[in-house]
């Protein structure tokens, strides 16, 4: 299990643009918060990803990207990053391979891909490990604190 310490794994999956995000790419530039969630325009994963669209700016002031990362395809990611005016990266893991990179446990009995907010600094350290199917707007929240005391420790 990836535990606080321990280096991101590195990944590359194309964005809802066609571009292609590598985590590595991000290294030595700016902090991270990787969020996994389980499906595109479902209550839950639509009131975090607002939640982080609504506090956008103060995760950049704070020298932070967000990434949300799920196993739906482009296309949806791309309708749901319109529908929403979401400013960050919707990244598609379709087989599940970062997921996995990242030991996200999976939810309810098994049935739900998890919800796992990963905070991690710019030398690629994960600072901060957050699980819950239930707080999803306590993810954003939290990451936030996070980058907060980050920067106040730097």
């Amino acid at each position: 299990m990836l535990q606080v310490g321990d280096q991101a794994p590195d990944f590359t999956l194309k964005t809802t643009t066609g571009d292609t995000f590598r985590l590595a790419d991000q290294r030595g530039q700016r902090s991270v918060v990787l969020y996994f969630y389980p499906k595109d325009d479902t209550p839950g994963c639509t009131a975090q990803a607002c939640s982080f669209r609504d506090q956008y700016e103060d995760f950049q002031d704070l020298g932070a990207e967000v990434v949300g990362i799920s196993s739906d395809d482009e296309q949806s990611h791309q309708k749901f990053t319109e529908k929403h005016r979401l400013p960050f990266p919707l990244l598609a893991d379709a087989g599940g391979q970062v997921r996995k990179r990242y030991e996200v446990p999976r939810a309810l009995l098994g049935l739900l891909p998890g919800r796992v907010t990963f905070v991690i600094d710019k030398n690629g350290v994960i600072q901060y490990i957050f699980n819950s199917m239930s707080g999803a707007t306590d993810h954003v929240r939290n990451a936030k604190q996070v980058l907060e005391k980050l920067a106040q420790t730097a």
